[in-house]
């Protein structure tokens, strides 16, 4: 049986949300991301436990995280399905960027940009918000486990501008192309990379840690531009924060300057989920894959 009716459902509640005022929206959001604390024990144990293991925390703060992380999650939710009201002025309005000469630099260099981000605060606007102010965004993205899903997120990606390749020889091929034309190539890099990621100490734990955005900033000799979106303190909109460039360093010794790179994406990331923690999705299976390429239990 066909799953389609769940795409038109998450239309009509967008057509819904965009009648709103947009301080309507973050509230109704946070709402209903507390309603998740109570609907997804599991997820909510685990990104706790994880918490407390890497992070060290006690049961009561990494608790409070936790609350903080649903309700922005709730408010991102919703943020998205508000998607279609967001125009070039709509969306300055919402997001500020900082230091946008870092990337405005990267991009005149000519080589293509690999971007580096996570899944921290609201990283669909973070594509939509850059796009619109007009740098040339390209995403490698994973395909949600729901078809329908990932058909109106990519919809909503390539109304704001946002040119889209989902992982697979294929696509890879486009963003290769992508590159070529001097684009910026965006990478959620903060996923268990499985057997085939480079195992590196994440918060003071082994994770299997992918290795693309190495292999294309090696590849184009393109800079690594980290990226990443956050809450302003009030919720009245939010903060891109664009860091200095990383580079490839090219030694001759190919597999150590590959993960030198990684390792200082990696430090860099712990660094802003260390400042930021309850932006990032600390309930997802980031140390799933072990060393001896096994996976821990959920």
């Amino acid at each position: 049986m066909s799953n389609e009716w769940q795409y038109h459902l998450l239309k009509a509640l967008s057509r819904l949300i965009c009648l709103l005022p947009y301080a309507c929206v973050v509230k109704l959001g946070r709402s209903l991301g507390f309603l998740y604390w109570y609907i997804a024990p599991k997820q909510r144990r685990r990104g706790i436990r994880q918490m407390k293991e890497r992070l060290g925390l006690s049961q009561e703060a990494a608790a409070a995280v936790m609350r903080r992380l649903c309700g922005n999650l709730g408010q991102t939710f919703l943020e998205i399905m508000f998607t279609p009201k967001l125009d070039a002025q709509r969306i300055s309005q919402l997001v500020e960027i900082e230091n946008r000469q870092y990337l405005e630099d990267a991009v005149a260099r000519g080589h293509g940009v690999v971007f580096l981000t996570a899944h921290i605060g609201n990283w669909e606007w973070l594509g939509a918000a850059l796009s619109m102010a007009g740098f040339p965004m390209t995403s490698v993205i994973k395909r949600q486990p729901n078809d329908q899903h990932t058909r109106l997120l990519n919809e909503y990606r390539e109304r704001v501008g946002i040119e889209i390749f989902a992982r697979g020889t294929t696509e890879l091929i486009g963003a290769a192309k992508a590159m070529k034309k001097g684009k910026i190539l965006g990478f959620l890099a903060d996923q268990d990379a499985g057997v085939d990621g480079l195992f590196l100490d994440f918060f003071g734990k082994p994770a299997s840690t992918p290795l693309g955005p190495a292999v294309f900033a090696r590849k184009f000799k393109a800079p690594v531009m980290p990226v990443f979106i956050v809450h302003k303190p009030d919720y009245s909109g939010h903060r891109v924060l664009i860091y200095p460039p990383l580079e490839y360093e090219n030694t001759g010794e190919e597999k150590e300057d590959l993960r030198r790179l990684t390792l200082q994406m990696t430090q860099l990331l712990e660094e802003v989920i260390r400042e930021h923690p309850d932006e990032w999705i600390w309930f997802q299976k980031r140390w799933n894959t072990k060393v001896d390429g096994s996976c821990e239990e959920a």
